[in-house]
């Protein structure tokens, strides 16, 4: 399973990576492996909106299960992957590219010390199974 060290990882296996003030977000190697083949992909914020850390931003539907995608931080939206709807098997083959489903302006810096690193959530992981 890949878990890089340069991202920030939510409980909920979403990923965030910081670039100044701004930040892209997607979901886990491990939570696309748990969903199995992602059929559909839908994003439900627009560029402009202002989110809270823990809204919605999409929701991710595979032939096992559906599951929404939260905000890991507080923000802006200043882009949306708009290619990901109609390529939805890039969250399985390109998790940490490709597949990645919004970009934001951080507002509240302090929320990126709430998430876990790549080994706190290699630990948290491990509880899991």
């Amino acid at each position: 399973m890949n878990i890089p060290s340069d991202l920030k990882y939510t409980q909920n296996d979403e990923w965030l990576r910081v670039e100044g003030i701004q930040g892209t977000v997607g979901i886990t190697d491990y939570a696309q492996e748990q969903l199995s083949d992602i059929v559909f992909v839908e994003i439900v914020v627009n560029e402009g909106d202002v989110v809270k850390q823990g809204d919605t931003c999409a929701t991710v539907e595979s032939v096992k299960a559906a599951a929404d995608v939260y905000m890991p931080v507080s923000g802006k939206v200043i882009a949306i992957n708009q290619s990901l709807p109609d390529k939805p098997e890039t969250v399985n083959s390109d998790p940490y590219g490709e597949a990645w489903m919004v970009k934001i302006e951080i507002t509240n810096p302090a929320e990126i010390d709430q998430l876990m690193d790549a080994a706190a959530y290699e630990a948290h992981l491990a509880q899991k199974d």
